[in-house]
């Protein structure tokens, strides 16, 4: 049976567990990041056309790292909204090196 998470503290060490591949990290990395110059460039611009692009930006890097390289399903689809608060932690704390972009069995 599956554990229910209801706080974000509880739920991102789990996130972390479910995310252990190098490149997965990356792609969620890549991913995010260009989701967030999506969201200023869209607003800075005021081409708020862009912004419709972001789920398929976001998610697309995030599956791909999923379904190919993790091979687990995403977390996304029991806790939506935890999952995406985990994706933009994972993404500053790889950026300020609190996590890293990990090397390990799972990617032999």
């Amino acid at each position: 049976m599956e554990k229910k998470y209801s706080t974000l503290k509880e739920f991102y060490p789990f996130y972390l567990e479910e995310h252990q591949n190098h490149t997965c990290r990356i792609l969620h990395f890549v991913g995010t990041g260009l989701v967030l110059l999506i969201l200023v460039g869209g607003i800075v611009s005021g081409k708020y056309g862009w912004l419709f692009t972001i789920p398929v930006v976001g998610y697309g890097f995030a599956w791909v790292g999923h379904f190919f390289f993790e091979k687990n399903k995403p977390a996304t689809f029991n806790y939506p909204l935890y999952s995406l608060a985990s994706d933009f932690l994972l993404f500053f704390d790889l950026l300020t090196g609190k996590e890293h972009f990990k090397k390990n069995a799972k990617n032999l």
